[in-house]
């Protein structure tokens, strides 16, 4: 018992010193930096990874872009910001709508929507809707990305919004958040209607939204057919590159009289995912073929470097006046750069992290940021943040341990 005694005793001793040395302890952190040549990592950084020769790819459609997925860089433009009608295009932002109320828990794949007179008879691309009949969401998805269904994107806008003209309004909502200037929505579906407008710009946008945030819907658009109804109804893609080009991930055609002929492509190899748009083509063999120049571009003079993902950790930081003396620090986000290919073997890391931290510490907190340089520019930063909670010391945690220890020495 007075060996239980001593040991209580000086676990107390030790714990107080503790708490007196953590509470006097007013020293500021200190910044270190692992670099031959540290800078402000407050510099913009506004895309400067690479940067792109203008070149003229003899484009025949009226508009034309090329943008890197992960940056949404810009590698190449033709008439990008260009007024036009969109066609079928027009579904991405309305499954982009789809893929956020799914997000939400708004519906689910399993739902089973019906569809009204006015789905049914929409006309154009379409899986011929029966008012007596109901598709699950998973089902209507994939007409809408296989066969562009417009009777089923209107069944789901009225599902989601009540009514098609309600559903139409988010969509215009959502083009605002994302930036996108150019565009006027009037429809859901994109049959021709006065004043439903985009350009190739704002198309890019909107795709790389639903595939940077939704990347399952590829499962969708990479399909080359499939069918409904039990095997009774026949899907082929609209898409042609999904069968024929290597890496291609989507993602949306798009066709009427007075559109001509549209297309928002999708593809990645070695890491590097292109979104290729192209508006009035002349012909549908035109639209293929100068979507595939597009990346076939974007292929053979760029690439993505990895540098980490979201989660990985970095190190362990020291933690003062805390219940707890060290933490893990892992990346926020994924951090990647574009590279114009033949560069970046000289890349510097900098990493910018305080000696110690100082309790109370949250789950999230950013603690540090790495940026990385080439030829003198910072081309990408990720903040370092903590993944674990460290509460300040008190003397009421600091009772609550020793009475720990104490129980424990008991037993």
């Amino acid at each position: 018992m007075y060996k239980k005694i001593f040991s209580f005793l000086i676990i107390l001793i030790t714990l107080l010193s503790i708490l007196t040395f953590s509470l006097a302890n007013n020293e500021l952190d200190t910044i270190y930096v692992w670099s031959n040549n540290a800078t402000s990592l407050n510099e913009a950084l506004n895309n400067k990874t690479v940067s792109t020769t203008p070149v003229d790819l003899k484009l025949e459609s009226e508009s034309a872009i090329l943008i890197e997925q992960s940056t949404g860089k810009i590698l190449y433009e033709h008439n990008s910001h260009e007024v036009l009608r969109p066609a079928s295009v027009t579904k991405v932002m309305s499954i982009l709508l789809i893929m956020e109320a799914l997000d939400v828990g708004k519906i689910s794949l399993t739902d089973k929507i019906p569809c009204t007179e006015n789905a049914s008879n929409m006309g154009g691309s379409q899986i011929w809707l029966d008012v007596r009949e109901t598709l699950t969401v998973d089902e209507m998805l994939k007409a809408i990305c296989v066969a562009s269904a417009n009777d089923c994107t209107v069944a789901m806008a009225e599902y989601l919004e009540g009514s098609e003209e309600a559903f139409v309004e988010k969509m215009n909502m959502r083009a605002k958040e994302l930036g996108m200037k150019d565009t006027c929505f009037k429809n859901c579906h994109g049959l021709d209607t006065d004043g439903h407008v985009t350009s190739s710009y704002d198309i890019s946008l909107m795709s790389r939204e639903l595939l940077s945030k939704h990347p399952t819907i590829t499962k969708y658009t990479t399909i080359w057919t499939d069918t409904l109804r039990d095997g009774k109804s026949g899907l082929t893609n609209t898409n042609k590159l999904i069968r024929n080009y290597e890496g291609a991930t989507g993602l949306k055609t798009g066709s009427t009289g007075l559109a001509l002929f549209n297309l928002s492509a999708s593809a990645t190899r070695n890491g590097l995912s292109l979104i290729a748009v192209i508006m009035k083509a002349p012909t549908t063999k035109v639209r293929f073929s100068e979507a595939q120049k597009l990346l076939d571009y974007g292929f053979s003079n760029y690439s993505f470097k990895q540098f980490a993902k979201k989660g990985e950790v970095l190190k362990n930081v020291n933690v003062t006046k805390g219940t707890t003396q060290s933490i893990e620090t892992i990346f926020e986000n994924d951090v990647g750069t574009l590279l114009q290919k033949g560069s970046g073997s000289d890349i510097e890391q900098i990493i910018s992290m305080p000696d110690n931290i100082t309790a109370p510490v949250t789950v999230g907190q950013k603690i540090g940021e790495i940026s990385y340089k080439l030829n003198g520019e910072v081309i990408c930063s990720v903040n370092i943040i903590s993944n674990t909670e460290v509460k300040k010391i008190s003397i009421s945690n600091m009772m609550e341990k020793l009475f720990f220890n104490w129980f424990r020495l008991l037993r």
